[in-house]
């Protein structure tokens, strides 16, 4: 099965937690990705120095975090297909955190 590949091409911080991300073929989409900052790689993001510490790795052309956290670019550009399933995740994540708020 083939699937689109995607390229995030720039991002813009337009909010706590939100980005304003523009891909290859033209698409903008405005992500908040508050409700995902859970488990030991993403909820670190929930600090807004290091959510805001967010940019654009040229070579897999995705948003990449300095602590290692990252979203497949197609996971990006169709987010409404994904979002519900990644609330889900992320709250499966939060209730595996013991109480340093990292997966036991």
């Amino acid at each position: 099965m083939r699937h689109a590949v995607h390229r995030v091409e720039a991002f813009e911080i337009v909010g706590p937690y939100c980005l304003r991300i523009e891909f290859a073929d033209g698409l903008s989409r405005t992500i908040d990705f508050h409700p995902v900052l859970e488990g030991e790689l993403y909820g670190p993001l929930r600090d807004p120095a290091l959510f805001n510490a967010v940019s654009l790795d040229q070579e897999v052309h995705t948003l990449v975090w300095p602590n290692g956290a990252d979203f497949d670019p197609e996971t990006l550009h169709d987010w409404p297909e994904y979002e519900a399933q990644m609330a889900v995740l992320a709250k499966r994540w939060a209730a595996s955190a013991g109480p340093s708020g990292r997966a036991s």
